[in-house]
């Protein structure tokens, strides 16, 4: 077996460099671009008392050892939602957070355990605003790379294109055939056995124990991904309330929420939201998140309840959090992530 060479070789590192110069100028101008519209950007502490509550979220645990030999646990951060929302509690208006975020049980050519987070706010506006804001800055970063596509597994879009925007509503009954909301009640309880027969109808496979939300997975990442973001980014839109653990629930349907994912070449890049406010509610998704989470994989999350509080003051806002390695991949036609970062996180496995 040939092992491969490290990333630090010098004739490694002069092939991955220009994506990692693109990268850097990709970098730049997406600060440009926020600074000119009068973003702030702020700095979110990595270690936190949760790292998101959220069922398949999996975060690294570390621990504070104080001077009297007593200890604080804590997590690096999955995400800076947390930090950035009690900064808008605090009477920020337009924040962005750009940089490291950790999540564990995540590596492939899409994941990596280390990755690099955007993520931005806006107070008093509405979640399709960052869908103008999604849009703009994947124009932004083929200007930087000079392209006019941008490529993954052989698949192709045109970044500078409009958006098409779909519900998942919609993308159901387009790429599955299934009715989904008719398996979602006003009140945000789902009917298992519904989705379940409509499921085999569609042909595919399913398990006894799975819950509603494993077949909406299963549909999500079978039959609707990957057709996603075919020529065109795609805006996927108005998630069930039940897969939007932070959003608010639309004003037009309650079955659907505030909440929509950009997808290009099949790879999902970003995850925006009407921000749910009600401090009441979101413990209550917590809570139920956390039971799942404790029943899949035999451990929770404190909930913060800091973040708790200071939604209880948070102004109405939207929020987004965008993959930044993966926008560079598609501008660069990496096929992995870790082409496009410049010291990767050492994985034994591949040795």
């Amino acid at each position: 077996m040939i092992e491969a060479s490290p990333w630090w070789t010098p004739h490694v590192h002069a092939d991955r460099r220009p994506r990692l110069l693109l990268r850097n100028r990709i970098a730049a101008a997406i600060r440009g671009f926020l600074g000119d519209q009068d973003f702030i950007e702020v700095d979110a502490a990595a270690l936190q008392i949760s790292p998101g509550n959220e069922t398949h979220l999996s975060a690294f645990a570390t621990a504070e050892i104080r001077s009297d030999g007593t200890t604080q646990p804590f997590y690096l951060h999955t995400s800076p939602e947390f930090a950035c929302k009690k900064l808008l509690a605090a009477g920020e208006k337009r924040i962005f957070s750009f940089g490291p975020v950790w999540r564990n049980r995540e590596r492939s050519a899409l994941h990596h355990p280390e990755f690099t987070m955007l993520e931005w706010y806006r107070v008093g506006e509405t979640y399709q605003s960052l869908m103008q804001d999604c849009a703009a800055l994947l124009a932004l970063a083929a200007d930087k790379a000079a392209t006019r596509r941008f490529t993954f597994r052989n698949r192709e879009a045109d970044p500078y294109a409009e958006p098409e925007r779909l519900a998942v509503a919609e993308a159901f009954e387009r790429y599955a055939g299934i009715d989904l909301l008719s398996t979602v009640a006003p009140d945000g309880s789902t009917d298992r056995d519904g989705l379940h027969t409509a499921l085999v109808k569609s042909g595919l496979r399913t398990a006894p124990d799975d819950t509603w939300s494993d077949l909406y997975s299963r549909v999500m990442v079978e039959l609707i991904e990957p057709q996603l973001g075919q020529g065109r980014a795609t805006v996927l839109c108005e998630y069930p309330i039940v897969e939007a653990a932070l959003a608010r629930p639309a004003p037009h349907d309650p079955r659907v929420a505030e909440r929509f994912e950009l997808y290009c070449c099949g790879v999902e890049l970003a995850n925006g939201f009407g921000e749910l406010t009600d401090p009441v509610e979101q413990r209550k998704r917590f809570e139920v998140d956390m039971d799942e989470k404790e029943r899949i994989y035999g451990e929770r999350y404190p909930i913060d309840e800091e973040f708790l509080s200071a939604l209880a003051i948070m102004p109405d806002a939207c929020g987004i959090a965008l993959g930044f390695d993966r926008l560079v991949m598609l501008a660069a036609g990496a096929n992995r992530i870790e082409d496009v970062i410049w010291t990767p996180v050492p994985d034994s496995s591949s040795r």
